[in-house]
């Protein structure tokens, strides 16, 4: 899997959001991550969140689009709020 992201944004997130991009990109290797889709933000294009443990341990949602075949772009990323981690830990 590769990975991508635009710098601004990313800025931008870890400010908002004190998450880096290169951290979120670790979620995708949590064996119980979950994907959905993600229709109220998919307009110009599919866009899909995943909810998952990084390596540094924290459970964060990344929302995401996937440009080509195993490439994926990422557009924010966050801590997981209690009703996620609820989810999480219901599926899981």
């Amino acid at each position: 899997m590769k990975f991508e992201w635009d710098k601004n944004k990313a800025e931008s997130n870890r400010k908002k959001h004190g998450v880096e991009f290169s951290e979120a990109s670790t979620v995708f290797a949590d064996p119980l991550e979950i994907t959905i889709n993600d229709p109220l933000h998919s307009i110009s294009e599919y866009r899909f969140l995943s909810i998952g443990k990084s390596k540094q341990g924290q459970l964060l949602v990344v929302s995401y689009t996937e440009h080509q075949a195993n490439n994926i772009r990422i557009i924010s990323a966050r801590l997981a709020t209690k009703h996620e981690k609820k989810h999480y830990e219901h599926n899981n």
